[in-house]
């Protein structure tokens, strides 16, 4: 089963008067970007909290931040009044020099800046036990991202199986075109000769050369190769998740395929189908850069 990049996970839990939250988030990425924002206490255990979301998920352009919230029940954080200060006279500033509008209300915007509440983290210690209780609160939003990312994939693979029958549907369907479409151009080419007048040539040179011809025009291989990577694409998703490389260039050898196959195709009926083809391939590839 595949899994797709996409995914989203948070958790939390409560430690001696604060509430410790983890939120991740993924989106597609050709390799694994990582950007996080961890709270003053827990900078110290960054490579530790690194290794853990680069082991669990691999790829993606990833999210990661942890953060502490003071719960009511507990002792109030102290204010930095000198830091409040300085966000003040700051905003005010900037105001008049840009003729930017002042708030309404300083506080509710100074109170979340940087360092007005969370100084204080910095004298703290990291205990052992609050540590575990955090590390726990990691681990567990990496595992519902990832439970995400899993059913993400199972939707995307219905879909990539959606797809991969509309193709093999619209193979098939070119097989009476293809058989027409020789008689066509033996006849078109026996008529244009008859309507010369008085013309000699070589009865059998001229089979020779309209063999020539339509085996040139001939789309077996073509048929016969894009039927295999249909089905090498349906075992790639089988194997699990880490494939989707691997599936963008199967997509990629099956549109040589379909392009080659309307290349050859000199009837409206078959250029049509390529059409079809070519629709329900272009919704593979967008769909198969979200596979992990």
């Amino acid at each position: 089963m595949i899994l797709s990049m996409t995914g989203y996970g948070k958790a939390s839990a409560e430690f001696q008067g604060k509430k410790i939250t983890a939120e991740v988030k993924s989106l597609n990425s050709k390799a694994l970007d990582l950007s996080t924002r961890i709270a003053p206490l827990y900078r110290e255990k960054e490579m530790e909290v690194r290794a853990m979301v680069t082991q669990s998920l691999e790829r993606g352009k990833v999210e990661f931040n942890l953060w502490i919230e003071q719960l009511e029940q507990a002792d109030a954080c102290p204010i930095n009044a000198d830091v409040a200060a300085a966000y003040y006279r700051q905003m005010q500033e900037i105001s008049k020099k840009y003729g930017i509008p002042e708030p309404d209300d300083y506080w509710h915007t100074i109170i979340r800046m940087p360092e007005v509440l969370s100084r204080n983290e910095a004298l703290q210690e990291l205990s052992d036990e609050e540590w575990q209780v955090a590390q726990g609160v990691v681990q567990q939003a990496i595992d519902q991202l990832v439970a995400f990312r899993r059913q993400e994939g199972e939707a995307l693979q219905r879909k990539f199986e959606e797809k991969l029958d509309n193709i093999a549907a619209l193979l098939a369907s070119i097989e009476p075109f293809e058989k027409l479409r020789v008689e066509k151009i033996r006849q078109r080419i026996t008529d244009g000769l008859a309507s010369i007048p008085d013309v000699e040539y070589d009865k059998n040179r001229l089979e020779q050369e309209m063999i020539y011809y339509i085996e040139k025009l001939d789309i077996n291989e073509e048929k016969q190769r894009l039927a295999n990577h249909l089905q090498y694409f349906r075992r790639t998703m089988d194997e699990g998740h880490g494939q989707g490389k691997k599936l963008g260039f199967i997509a990629q050898e099956m549109g040589r395929e379909i392009n080659t196959t309307g290349s050859k195709s000199n009837q409206a009926e078959m250029q049509n189908i390529v059409v079809k083809m070519k629709d329900e391939l272009e919704q593979i590839k967008e769909q198969v850069l979200n596979v992990m």
